[in-house]
């Protein structure tokens, strides 16, 4: 039995050239990208532009009240290095101060769940430590695009119309900022937030009179942080409804704010097939990626072919084994387990002897350094919401409510990104009236319990799903991502092995079908999980998941075009640089030449 030949038909060309590439989940942005390499920009001024034209043209997936991971490698680097842009908990959050609150879980919607947002101040040192252009320049998009308009894509649109009742009967500066008229914009509506625009703009004139690049840079990162989030803080702390129905606070303070700066951090990496991929650590679901394949490595090509019931079920078997281990050992603390042992070659083996024929029920996570875990509580039905909990991503029916952002550039000189921006959707919180956005919700991965890895703790960063890829084999590389919560690195995993082992091109890798497990403790309230659940798209065929569910799988069916964000940017061995972009939602692209 051989890999399936990819189809012969893709949904646009791989795209080959050698000047630059950009993808990304939004045609705006990746044309800012393009447009920003057009003028001589490099990869990171690039990225940085287009990141801001995110926040704009994609608010209900992302916004300057999020978070970010991104992967790098500057041209020459021998180690690619993590952009760190997640901040932790305010000083004031607390288990004792939540469970006093009533709570069991922190909510879902709602500034009580607002951590540092990190977003912002990574992109600026992104942009002052690797790019070449001033923050006017790669700021001009953005502004441009909040203050003329831009069309509202039909996701956006979606999202307002299923929050409609939310604003308008508790969130009032939400709906005067969405639906200023009184009832939902429709797709393709001319849309401006001319708030945010005046926000850009004061972080350029923050700079104003400082005698160089970098002090422009650092100006504007010190204004954001200590004049312009301490609004947002001031404005969340008053009572507002939360995914719960209460009417609750919000911590974050000025001191929370002005304590955070985004920072650097060394890769996570692991063999596959002769290539080095990489992750960001343990504070992140990344590992968790490189756990599987590790798995999967040793084991016959067709035994890994994501269009087939054996290589489908192998690939949802292995995943379960290492989200078991997320849910165990991940988080941003000492009690985490490290990189090491999780990638420890016995404990790989003992995980891989776990894989059997049928699919398993039970969340059965390891030991990885000899201590035993310790799981947080596991709910299989969902709580009553006010209409704005979790991440905006794919539910459990297999419909797609919305997702996260993911921006991919590389650029004729070698300079190369990958980036997951998130957080601070639209539905997050209420609208920040002075300023156009709203706060994030990332505290809500964390647990109410003590003692865990991923515990609510004063000061920790979350454990966050954002996991952007990059994969090397010397002067090879290919950047990756994909939005979706906890299917991110599942919906990068079939494409990946398709391009590592089944050797199709990107494109043709992103658009296959493709399919992920439910069997994990869900990152987004109300935290529940599916024992054996699968999702799958109907392009794998009648007979292949009639075969999975043969072998126990739970599952369900959620389209021909539903499931996977991936795109793609990188450069082949013999030196020419490639994109792709998902079609799936019909609103991301890929440009370059």
């Amino acid at each position: 039995m051989t890999f399936t030949a990819p189809a012969s038909f893709t949904t646009r060309p791989t795209l080959r050239g050698t000047f630059g590439m950009s993808a990304s989940t939004h045609w705006t942005a990746t044309a800012t990208a393009q447009a920003v390499l057009e003028r001589g920009g490099n990869a990171f001024d690039a990225a940085t532009a287009a990141a801001f034209v995110l926040h704009v043209v994609e608010p209900h997936l992302n916004g300057p009240g999020g978070d970010l991971v991104a992967i790098l490698r500057p041209a020459g680097a021998a180690e690619p290095v993590v952009l760190m842009g997640q901040g932790p908990a305010p000083a004031a959050a607390s288990i004792e101060a939540f469970r006093a609150q009533g709570l069991d879980l922190v909510p879902g919607s709602g500034g009580l769940a607002a951590a540092v947002p990190g977003a912002v101040d990574a992109w600026l040192l992104l942009l002052r430590d690797h790019g070449t252009w001033e923050l006017a320049d790669a700021l001009a998009f953005a502004v441009g695009y909040a203050r003329d308009g831009h069309p509202l894509v039909a996701g956006a649109a979606a999202t307002i119309a299923r929050v409609a009742d939310l604003f308008r009967d508790h969130w009032p500066s939400s709906a005067e900022r969405w639906m200023p008229d009184g009832a939902p914009p429709q797709p393709d509506d001319l849309v401006r937030n001319p708030a945010y625009a005046d926000v850009l703009e004061a972080l350029v004139a923050a700079g104003a009179g400082a005698p160089d690049r970098r002090s422009r840079i650092d100006a504007a990162r010190r204004a954001w942080m200590t004049e312009i989030l301490p609004v947002a803080a001031d404005f969340v702390a008053q009572p507002h409804t939360h995914s719960d129905g209460a009417a609750r606070r919000g911590i974050l303070d000025r001191d929370d704010l002005a304590a955070f700066e985004a920072g650097y951090e060394p890769v996570v990496s692991a063999q596959f097939r002769g290539w080095t991929v990489h992750k960001p650590g343990v504070w992140t679901q990344g590992p968790a990626l490189l756990h599987t394949l590790r798995m999967i490595d040793p084991l016959d090509d067709a035994d890994l072919d994501p269009s087939t019931a054996a290589g489908g079920h192998t690939l949802l078997e292995a995943q379960k084994l290492a989200y078991a281990d997320r849910d165990a050992w991940f988080g941003d603390t000492d009690d985490a387990v490290s990189a090491e042992a999780f990638l420890d070659d016995a404990y790989i083996d003992r995980r891989r002897s776990l894989l059997t024929a049928d699919a398993s029920a039970e969340l059965r996570p390891g030991s990885p350094d000899g201590r035993e875990p310790l799981l947080p509580p596991l709910r299989t039905e969902a709580r009553a919401s006010m209409g704005s909990t979790g991440e905006p991503t794919v539910s459990r029916t297999g419909a797609t409510r919305g997702d996260t952002c993911h921006l991919d550039v590389i650029d004729r000189w070698g300079n190369v990104v990958s980036a997951t921006p998130s957080g601070g959707w639209l539905q997050s919180s209420p609208t920040v009236p002075e300023l156009g956005f709203c706060l994030g919700t990332r505290m809500q991965m964390t647990w109410l319990m003590p003692g865990h890895a991923a515990s609510l703790v004063p000061g920790r960063r979350p454990r966050t799903t954002l996991t952007p890829t990059l994969v090397t084999r010397g002067d090879a590389v290919t950047a990756l991502g994909s939005p979706g919560g906890d299917q991110q690195d599942q919906w990068q995993l079939p494409a990946l092995v398709r391009m590592i082992v089944g050797g199709y091109s990107a494109q043709q890798a992103i658009d296959a079908p493709t399919l992920h497990t439910t069997a994990l403790a869900d990152s987004f309230w109300p935290r529940t999980w599916t024992p054996a659940g699968a999702v799958v798209e109907n392009r794998l065929g009648e007979d292949v998941i009639a075969e999975l569910e043969r072998r126990g799988h739970r599952v369900t069916r959620a389209g021909g075009w539903a499931l996977g964000r991936v795109s793609a940017v990188g450069r082949d061995e013999a030196g020419l640089l490639f994109a792709a972009a998902n079609p799936r939602g019909m609103q991301g692209y890929a440009a370059g030449r």
